[in-house]
């Protein structure tokens, strides 16, 4: 085979099935294929035939994709090789994956590899005469089974990391805050946590919520271990998030396994993307801005996953209407429960007419970087924090679950870009609207978005031709390259098995 066949990549990309991981799988991908790797990407079939429903149609399917409709299509048409399929997750289609949570979870633990090894294997075979053979396999870190298969198919294995590099060593150093008694343990230690590699200090408190959680054999935590086991056997990790922002913590990942920090990795020109992802249809509030004052509007969104309490969305309403300011409010339909869906105030949306709208889902970029926009109320959500910062747009925080509440050290305590909702366990109506106001204007509200300008230039620097995040995004393609020339046999191994299926 010669030499520039193994150069050339070509790399099966995997989204794990939750829209906070979609998104910047799908920008990862055309990032990619915009530097000339040609990229197959896949979906799980609920999550393509959720897409198909929520957005318009799309144009008519290529001969790559499984089941009808090929998002990236339009990316194609514009020159980036990009091919599509979709894959069972090991459950009908018509299930709902949110109220039933932890079937869901066991379904990816132990059923959905057997599916993406055999697509990944018919994948393989198809392309092994081609001119451009698969040569890696980029999946997220969360999933169990990434390294397994890599290693069946001789292809170089990259851990997609979508969420910051303080989550990430956390996860990674399980054993150190099991050892130390900071998780699975009955003492409940309180102390502050020092003895992570490249974390200085962090409180208890401030872990995501599974390793504060006291019951850890859960679907999810089992997940957690499973994958982190495995992602300590990837080639290499690849990070969503900026060098300037977690330089100690990425040195620190570095001596254990190559680790690129790329982010924020965004659509080009930081507007709407040409590939569709949501998982709801949009509403359009864009419109009802233009009517508002520069930075006059609060956003809010608890994100695509996580579901909080009826009492919680009852005290954020009182408090919005006591506020009185004018906000957008992302309310999914799910956001209490699948079966839940009488939550609001009786009245609610009549007292705030004129000054708010309730919408079920939107494009949050279009949102957020609309002028109107002067405060964000979040879950603390990786990609919201990220667009947030890229916006100017200060953060009230919120957080839900996992990773969210270490988000939010870093938000508050770390770069001061945003203030907490509420400082005690249980949300009050007169918290929430201190907070809104605080944020919204005043003295606290001048200093966090003088702050939030500075975080805005790092990312900004960072994805310039000659940033950080560019020079790392370059250095990692280069590198890869050189892992999947060096793969052991690999010339060897594509003649004898293409051979072999041709016996």
């Amino acid at each position: 085979m010669a030499d520039k066949d193994h150069k050339k990549l070509h790399a099966i990309m995997i989204a794990y099935p939750l829209q906070g991981h979609i998104i910047p799988t799908v920008h990862l991908a055309i990032k990619l294929a915009s530097k000339g790797v040609t990229i197959t990407f896949i979906n799980t079939q609920p999550i393509h035939h959720q897409i198909s429903k929520s957005n318009p149609p799309p144009p008519p399917p290529s001969s790559t994709a499984v089941d009808g409709g090929d998002f990236f299509a339009g990316a194609r048409n514009s020159g980036l090789d990009i091919r599509y399929a979709t894959v069972c997750d090991g459950l009908p289609l018509g299930f709902d994956r949110s109220l039933n949570h932890d079937q869901f979870m066991e379904c990816l633990l132990h059923v959905f590899s057997a599916h993406v090894d055999e697509l990944v294997g018919k994948i393989v075979r198809s392309e092994l005469e081609s001119e451009c053979p698969v040569t890696c396999l980029i999946a997220d870190t969360f999933f169990v089974w990434p390294s397994v298969i890599a290693k069946k198919y001789n292809l170089v294995h990259v851990s997609f990391w979508t969420e910051p590099a303080l989550v990430l060593t956390l996860y990674y150093h399980l054993d150190l805050l099991r050892k130390n008694g900071h998780f699975a343990s009955h003492d409940k230690r309180e102390d502050t946590i020092d003895y992570i590699p490249g974390v200085r200090s962090i409180k208890p408190t401030d872990l995501m919520s599974y390793l504060q959680a006291t019951d850890i054999g859960t679907v999810v935590h089992r997940i957690i271990y499973k994958a982190f086991e495995d992602t300590k056997r990837a080639d290499v990790i690849v990070c969503n998030t900026i060098q300037e922002l977690e330089p100690e913590t990425i040195s620190a990942l570095n001596q254990k396994k190559p680790t690129y920090a790329i982010g924020p990795i965004f659509p080009t020109g930081f507007t709407k993307s040409t590939v569709a992802m949501s998982l709801w249809s949009e509403s359009d509030c864009t419109h009802w801005l233009d009517t508002k004052p520069h930075g006059s509007v609060l956003y809010i969104s608890f994100g695509s996953y996580a579901h909080t309490s009826k009492h919680d969305i009852l005290e954020i309403a009182h408090g919005l209407l006591r506020s009185g300011v004018s906000f957008v409010w992302v309310i999914r339909p799910d956001i209490v429960s699948s079966e839940d869906l009488d939550f609001l105030p009786v009245g609610f949306e009549e007292n705030v007419k004129g000054r708010g709208v309730i919408v079920p889902w939107c494009c949050q970029i279009d949102v957020i970087s609309h002028s109107a926009i002067g405060g964000f109320l979040t879950h603390c959500g990786w990609n919201s924090i990220l667009e947030s910062v890229w916006c100017s747009v200060p953060l009230i925080c919120f957080p839900l679950l996992t990773d969210q509440f270490t988000n939010r050290k870093l938000v508050v305590d770390d770069w001061k870009v945003g203030i907490n909702l509420c400082d005690e366990r249980s949300i009050t109506r007169e918290e929430v609207a201190e907070k809104i106001n605080r944020l919204m204007c005043g003295k606290t509200s001048d200093q966090i978005r003088k702050e939030i300008k500075k975080m805005r230039k790092v990312l900004e620097d960072a994805l310039a031709s000659d940033g950080s995040s560019q020079r790392n995004f370059d250095q990692f393609i280069e590198d890869l390259k050189i892992k999947v020339s060096q793969r052991n046999g690999i010339a060897t191994w594509q003649h004898e098995d293409a051979s072999s299926n041709h016996a």
